[in-house]
């Protein structure tokens, strides 16, 4: 829904997302009962951001978070690939929160190319000698690099 909001946006199509609920209702896979849910929340609120913003659906989501994390790490641990679901609970992670691990992938990139990454305690760029550390045992399982 939040993709096809954006490229409405972007293209001025105006589409109406609780009417496209309803269209997909007929002969959908997906169960018309949560279509309906899905209608209502744009019925709400036409302006919605995202179905994790409307009210009844993050409530659900916050209930239900744990026994989601719990399915997904168990599938993990056995070795099932349920990229929907890794993805879903990914997403919702990254959307409810205001600052996102971005400075992992800077260091990241550091690592295997040194580009210099940003600290979120201090302002400037830095390069670190990773292998020197991780040869040194000053990083790994729990060490800090601060």
């Amino acid at each position: 829904m939040n993709l096809l909001r954006a490229k409405s946006i972007e293209q001025g199509w105006n589409l109406n997302l609780g009417e496209l609920a309803r269209i997909w209702k007929g002969g959908c896979i997906i169960r018309a009962v949560f279509l309906d849910r899905i209608k209502k929340a744009y019925q709400r609120n036409p302006d919605l951001a995202s179905l994790v913003v409307d009210p009844e659906f993050a409530l659900e989501m916050v209930q239900r978070q744990a026994a989601w994390r719990r399915v997904v790490g168990l599938a993990i641990s056995a070795g099932i690939s349920t990229p929907g679901m890794c993805a879903s609970l990914a997403y919702f992670d990254t959307y409810r929160r205001s600052r996102l691990p971005a400075n992992l992938v800077q260091a990241q990139r550091d690592l295997f190319g040194a580009h210099t990454y940003e600290r979120t305690d201090m302002p400037g760029s830095f390069h670190t000698e990773w292998m020197k550390l991780a040869r040194k045992g000053q990083i790994g399982a729990g060490a800090s690099l601060n």
